[in-house]
């Protein structure tokens, strides 16, 4: 049985039909984690993007990271010569330095040895030993056990769950181990940086080779959702400062924003095209999402 995260389908409009959508079970789980906010759905898009450039980036960078299924797409599909993932957060920062930095191996067995129990995952959840490989594997537990995957403080663990299966209903061990041994094998084909992902994209800036997949999980505009702060530990940036970055970036440039009138005045100001992006979850509740970059003409 295959178990897949993904929660998102899509549809581009006005250039394809609203009931069009793309099936995400189509798409490679390769992620260990539940990201509120994961761009699964996004991937078919991406692979359009970055094949209709007209040669493969040297360097794909993904300075706010999370999940990081996107980057992870491009590293195993190809689509670039290396990736560069950037996560300020220091608890899922420990995930990707610990699969990248040679402890695969100790992780996935480390998950596919735990007893799940609600006393261990407690007990375990308390400690504060075991160093970077202790805290990458305190994150994926949390991740997996904590209600809809979210980590940020106030979150709580899963009571009921899917069927009623409680903490189980996402601990998937042997498939949580195959995809972190899977990005263990392919780790010379990333960089990761514990760190600012927006000081990253300016060390990147000049390089007319690299280009940038910017998804902040932060919410502009004094009427939007307001998601971030209730789904991450840290919700704040300066978007206007993140635009007028990627406006000057050498490369090319992709972001992602909640579909805002703030966040379409943004795009306006740094001359950039956008494209709205319907979205249906499990639920098949309608979201709105941005696509924004220089020249969108490869969705049409």
């Amino acid at each position: 049985m295959r178990h897949s995260d993904a929660g998102y389908q899509m549809t581009i409009f006005p250039s394809a039909p609203e009931d069009h959508v793309v099936n995400v079970a189509s798409v490679p789980q390769r992620s260990p984690f539940r990201y509120p906010g994961g761009k699964t759905w996004l991937v078919p898009r991406i692979r359009q993007w970055l094949t209709s450039l007209d040669r493969k980036p040297t360097t794909f960078v993904e300075p706010f990271a999370g999940g990081a299924i996107v980057g992870l797409t491009v590293a195993f599909e190809n689509l670039a010569e290396h990736v560069v993932l950037v996560e300020l957060d220091r608890e899922v920062g420990a995930v990707w330095e610990t699969i990248l930095g040679g402890n695969a191996e100790w992780l996935a067995d480390r998950i596919l040895t735990f007893d799940l129990t609600r006393e261990n995952v407690l007990a375990t959840l308390t400690k504060q030993t075991g160093g970077v490989r202790g805290r990458a594997f305190r994150t994926i537990l949390k991740n997996r056990t904590y209600h809809g995957g979210i980590m940020a403080p106030g979150a709580s663990l899963i009571k009921h769950g899917e069927n009623g299966k409680g903490l189980r209903s996402r601990w998937y061990a042997e498939t949580l181990a195959k995809r972190i041994l899977a990005i263990g094998q392919i780790r010379d084909r990333f960089t990761f940086i514990c760190g600012d992902g927006v000081i990253v994209m300016q060390e990147h800036s000049r390089r007319k080779r690299a280009v940038f997949f910017v998804d902040p999980p932060y919410t502009a505009g004094a009427n939007g959702k307001r998601a971030g702060k209730r789904l991450y530990a840290h919700h704040e940036v300066d978007h206007e400062h993140l635009f007028r970055l990627a406006s000057r970036v050498a490369g090319d440039v992709l972001l992602t924003y909640d579909d805002a009138d703030e966040v379409q005045l943004l795009a306006d100001e740094h001359e950039f095209e956008t494209r709205a992006v319907a979205m249906k979850n499990t639920h098949h509740a309608k979201m709105t999402e941005l696509l924004i970059g220089r020249n969108l003409d490869w969705l049409l």
